[in-house]
């Protein structure tokens, strides 16, 4: 098994849910959920990277390593940067970013982009998920991705990709997709070589990245290969709203 590392971004701040990471699901604040789903994965460590020491306490609580970083990081892929660095890890090594707002996460999926990330030539490694309902291929809040037959990402979009110009139209096709076409939602998480990490924050943001808002254009712009492979196991969505963490919290109680 590749060696890799999993590090998890918690900020307390949250503009729907504040204090996000500490809310409680079924007797553990919700990081501590997300925490015990990656070390069930075949990752050599798991580390926890925060801005806020309520969230410090309650990881070091659980026994979990934690790594303190800036508050003032514009994203996620920049306190990852801070956290490869603060442990001098070498520009070979793998790290998967795993969302600390994800407490069902499948232990399957970040085995998959780590092991895809170090059998490709990439910079990067992602997932995706098939789509066959329309209304969420034009939702822009799901991001689309098309990749190369070797599975090398061609670009990532908010807007319906690829775009079916002879039949796209939600009226025609009663809400279906066209037969032949293979349309894939991004999954979020992320395998990444330390150098890219140190490249990604030195190049700053460019003119894709500010226009989707999406982080993976600004390495993509500078020419990073992105492998993108379906899925092993689809993750449940993540915890963005109270419904979110209603749902969430049921699972636990079945």
């Amino acid at each position: 098994m590749t060696e890799y590392r999993v590090i998890i971004p918690a900020r307390y701040a949250s503009t729907r849910l504040p204090g996000k990471p500490l809310l409680d699901i079924a007797g553990k604040p919700m990081i501590q959920r997300v925490y015990e789903q990656a070390s069930r994965s075949g990752a050599a460590e798991v580390i926890i990277a925060t801005d806020d020491s309520r969230i410090e306490e309650a990881a070091r609580g659980f026994g979990a390593r934690v790594v303190m970083t800036r508050e003032d990081h514009e994203s996620g892929t920049d306190r990852l940067q801070e956290v490869v660095t603060a442990l001098s890890l070498p520009d070979e090594a793998i790290v998967v970013n795993v969302q600390g707002d994800e407490p069902l996460i499948p232990p399957q999926v970040i085995d998959q982009v780590a092991r895809n990330l170090a059998q490709s030539t990439a910079g990067i490694s992602t997932l995706s998920e098939p789509l066959d309902d329309i209304t969420t291929v034009f939702d822009p809040n799901a991001v689309k991705v098309v990749a190369d037959a070797a599975g090398y990402a061609l670009y990532f979009s908010r807007a319906p990709i690829p775009f079916s110009r002879e039949t796209y139209n939600v009226a025609d096709n009663n809400g279906a997709l066209p037969p032949h076409m293979l349309v894939q939602r991004h999954i979020g998480i992320y395998g990444y070589r330390v150098s890219l990490l140190h490249d990604f924050v030195r190049w700053g943001s460019c003119a894709l990245e500010k226009t989707e808002c999406l982080e993976q254009l600004r390495a993509m712009w500078h020419g990073v290969k992105i492998h993108v492979e379906q899925a092993a196991v689809t993750p449940p969505a993540g915890v963005d709203t109270q419904a979110d963490l209603d749902r969430v919290r049921a699972h636990f109680k079945t």
